[in-house]
């Protein structure tokens, strides 16, 4: 053990070790001389002594004197006395009358002769100690010569008690000594076995054994339950003292691994208070058996080195990046705690062994953050996602109305309800969990709007139990971390993905923005049959009219309606399946009689002059506005019908949200826009929308920007020009063509023909752009994954199986049988042994550790929260 971790060896253990030995008040260690009858008249039941009887001292004796008055006080910590007996010259007795006698020492217990010791073999304090100790601890310190006795004495404590073995090259040396002492404490917790034979120490598994040095093995015999079964070996590697030797039989006493619930800079482990460093892996929920696995994998290595923790995301707010999966803390005080992103345990190992590894390393991923920053926006999202879970993971999320599918329960589940809605996620990943919370907000949302129903469904044991749904809506989930195979069928390959299932039709797939209020939109705008056919004029005028359900009126903005004679087939066609693209998204109905012509031009509840179309045509009755707009159908195709519809269903003077940028990005157009610190006024509204209004089939976007409401404007207007300039500012710019950005004239009022002065001074080339933006491409930064693809290439024993009906939250639930009351629960090697002996190859890929896949190797880019 290198002196530095010596210091950090705290003085109270020491003083608990030494306390045992503390002499009697009164003792003395001056060597005591007595007459025979003085002796043993003294001796008491239980107490040990150890007396050299003589006549008189002989100059050869002198020396063997010397060494016993110096081992008197070293004795009396085990409660032996040290005495001269002077014996009469007449005394012919045992000890006293005979001249080979009177070169022994002798070894009382009480009354009763234990040991005699030539006294040849007591040279020195240490032989003294040693060979007395011995002589008493005859139980608790076995003498093997052999390697049957060796193996009969392993075999015999195999389930029940661990085993210290040590190899000394010969009794009575300072090695010797230092472990008697030792057995003097421990020896009724573990059994000592002792042995000369070099042999042994081979046949022990040791490699290159050096015969000239003393050895010591931990043998954790009590975790074999099998005969057949070895004990496991952990060698001390430092010099036999009775410091290192204390020190390493209280680390085997240990918990193997200490699962943490607290913030690691508060966490003190044995480890820690013997000056070695403490090893945390950070695990979550779902990967929490694989982790737990790794973690006991890597605690053997390190055995003896450094202690070993499993930290739960899940319990403890730690302010690191999310693809940090080992954590460091050493004992030195004021070194804060070093957070890495490791691949393997041997790396962990090599930490430990090689403190300046850990520099190195660091400096490693500080090079690597930077090369990320430069090259990877999608990072500060997906940190932005990551940081809102973290922030609300301990809320429990309501999820008692959804219901958690499996492989078992799937099919069954889509016969429940007129329409199922199933969301596909990954417990592991930030998007798919902040998705979550707003399905269970979603489930609320129903519940007001709409008449509740009890679903009876089976869980995975085909137990039947109910489950609190919207009348004709079922809302339900698949974690396709534990159930790839449902994922896999359904052709799921990216998390989070939403799908609707109605009886005797293709599954409708999800493909808008994820929040709360456009999916709640979704699924009851789908409950609606998309074309709703309608068989009577006066059914048509009711649509047009907006009268649909009350329960959609909130998610209902503009009608389709589809008009054909019967003869059109080919257009009828081409609407229906313009319909199932625009499920959910858009309300649409489809009327076709022979007297569409009637009701298209003279019909008797429309006037013609309103509507001028004559079939194929579509009608669009927007909410809150009277006039219907007639759009003739020149072209019959599903795609240009969903096109058409999308384009009409933008509005006239939009104000730019998040939301709904992608939609007028897909036009290729340029935009006008007016961006400002809150609404716009009365009159700047009314110009702009008169403007709009005039656009010859609109030649740009004209648009407006709210940066209370949409404050990446503030990014946006940085990009422009450098600084935000003064509010309201009018701006032109062509993303598709060129990416000139031009600056309405602030002295200007924003009028309709000041703008449209302006504007042909742009078509002329007469006015100087503010700033050019890239030509790169807008693509993601990163390449879409293959999430499943990934599952399948990972160990079989990291794949976890589990589901919850109730109560699940944000917070992973705890593993079964763990203990939440306790802020750490620990685990002695023996029991935690048992179950890594169960696993047949635990691996040393620290891959399973959270985030799941951060050590997997590079993939071109990755998403940080990986």
């Amino acid at each position: 053990m290198p002196a530095q971790k010596d210091r950090w060896f705290p003085s109270f253990s020491f003083l608990l070790f030494c306390a045992s030995f503390i002499p009697m008040l009164g003792s003395t260690s001056v060597l005591q001389e007595l007459s025979p009858q003085e002796y043993f008249s003294s001796l008491q039941a239980g107490r040990a002594s150890l007396a050299y009887f003589s006549h008189n001292v002989s100059p050869g004796a002198q020396p063997f004197l010397e060494q016993i008055e110096n081992s008197v006080e070293a004795l009396q910590d085990y409660g032996i006395s040290v005495v001269k007996v002077n014996c009469p010259k007449e005394d012919v007795s045992r000890y006293c009358g005979k001249e080979n006698a009177l070169r022994k020492a002798y070894l009382f217990r009480g009354n009763m002769l234990i040991r005699e010791f030539p006294t040849d073999a007591l040279f020195d304090v240490n032989s003294i100690v040693a060979n007395v100790l011995f002589a008493l601890l005859f139980n608790e310190v076995k003498y093997v010569e052999t390697l049957t006795d060796l193996q009969n004495i392993e075999n015999a404590l195999k389930g029940r008690s661990n085993m210290v073995f040590v190899y000394v090259p010969a009794t009575g040396t300072a090695e010797h000594r230092a472990v008697m002492e030792v057995a003097f404490v421990y020896g009724t917790v573990h059994q000592f076995v002792l042995t000369t034979e070099a042999t042994l120490l081979k046949d022990t598994g040791s490699d290159e054994p050096d015969a000239s040095s003393a050895r010591l093995l931990f043998c954790h015999c009590q975790q074999a339950t099998d005969v057949a079964q070895p004990c496991r070996k952990t060698p001390l590697e430092q010099d036999l003292t009775v410091l290192n030797i204390h020190r390493h039989l209280k680390l085997m006493g240990a918990p193997l691994v200490t699962e943490v619930a607290e913030d690691p800079e508060k966490v003190s482990t044995v480890h820690l208070q013997l000056g070695l460093p403490l090893v945390f892996i950070l695990s979550q929920k779902e990967t929490y058996e694989a982790d737990r696995r790794t973690a006991e994998f890597l605690a053997w290595q390190l055995l003896g080195k450094a202690g070993v923790a499993l930290l739960s995301r899940d319990l403890v707010d730690l302010n690191v990046l999310l693809r940090s999966n080992v954590a460091l803390k050493t004992p030195d005080e004021g070194v804060p705690i070093k957070y890495l992103v490791l691949e393997d345990t041997d790396e962990v190992i090599t930490l430990v062994e090689d403190k300046s590894k850990v520099e190195q390393i660091q400096e490693d991923e500080d090079e690597e953050d930077e090369d990320e920053k430069e090259n990877d926006n999608q990072d500060v999202q997906d940190d932005q996602v990551v940081e809102a879970v973290s922030r609300d993971k301990k809320r429990e999320l309501p999820l008692e109305q959804i219901l958690t599918l499996t492989e078992e329960t799937f099919h069954s589940a889509m016969l429940k309800a007129a329409q199922t809605v199933v969301l596909f996620y990954a417990s592991w990943e930030a998007v798919s969990l902040a998705v979550l919370q707003s399905y269970a907000e979603v489930a609320d949302h129903l519940k007001e709007l709409g008449k509740t129903q009890d679903y009876v469904v089976t869980d995975d044991e085909n137990q039947p139990y109910r489950i609190r749904g919207v009348q004709g809506v079922l809302l339900s989930r698949v974690n396709c971390w534990d159930w790839p195979g449902v994922c896999t069928t359904e052709n799921v390959t990216q998390f989070p993905t939403i799908k609707i299932y109605k009886k005797g039709e293709q599954p409708l797939m999800y493909n808008g923005m994820l929040g709360t209020e456009e999916l709640t939109s979704f699924i009851m705008l789908s409950r609606v049959s998309c074309p709703l056919k309608l068989m009577t004029i006066d059914e048509a005028e009711g649509y047009l009219r907006g009268e649909l359900p009350s329960e959609l009126s909130s998610y209902h903005h503009t009608s389709v309606l589809g008009v054909f004679s019967t003869a059109m087939s080919k257009a009828k066609e081409a609407f229906i399946e313009a319909g199932s693209i625009l499920s959910g998204h858009v309300t649409m109905g489809m009327y076709f009689e022979d007297d569409a012509l009637a009701f298209s031009c003279c019909g008797r509840f429309f006037r013609s002059r309103k509507y001028a179309v004559s079939p194929p045509a579509l009608l669009l009755a927007r909410s809150g506005d009277r006039s219907v707009e007639g759009i003739a159908l020149s072209k019959e195709s599903a795609q240009d019908i969903v096109q058409m519809i999308r384009y009409r269903l933008l509005d006239t003077f939009p104000e730019i949200t998040v939301q709904n940028l992608p939609h007028y990005l897909q036009l290729r157009k340029p935009f006008l826009i007016l961006f400002s610190d809150g609404d716009i006024g009365q009159l700047e509204s009314k110009e702009m929308l008169k403007l709009a209004k005039g656009i010859p089939q609109q030649a740009f976007v004209p648009c407006w920007l709210n940066l209370k409401n949409t404050p990446v404007g503030h990014g946006v207007l940085k990009a422009y020009f450098a600084t935000v300039p003064s509010l309201p500012v009018l701006v032109w710019v062509n993303l598709h063509a060129g990416g000139q950005v031009f600056k309405f004239p602030p002295e200007q009022s924003v009028t309709e023909t000041n703008i449209l002065s302006w504007l042909e001074k742009l078509k002329a080339g007469l006015e100087i752009p503010s700033s050019t933006l890239s030509e790169e491409d807008w693509k993601p930064p990163l390449p879409a994954y293959d999430f499943l693809q990934m599952m399948d290439t990972t160990a079989p024993e990291f794949t976890l199986r589990a589901s919850y009906r109730h109560g699940d939250g944000q917070e992973q639930q705890q593993p079964e049988g763990s203990e939440e009351k306790a802020t750490v629960r620990e685990e002695t090697p023996e029991e935690a042994g048992v179950k890594a002996e169960k696993v047949q190859s635990p691996g040393r890929d620290l891959r399973g550790t959270a985030p799941r896949l951060a050590g997997r190797e590079k993939q071109a880019k990755r998403h940080s929260e990986l």
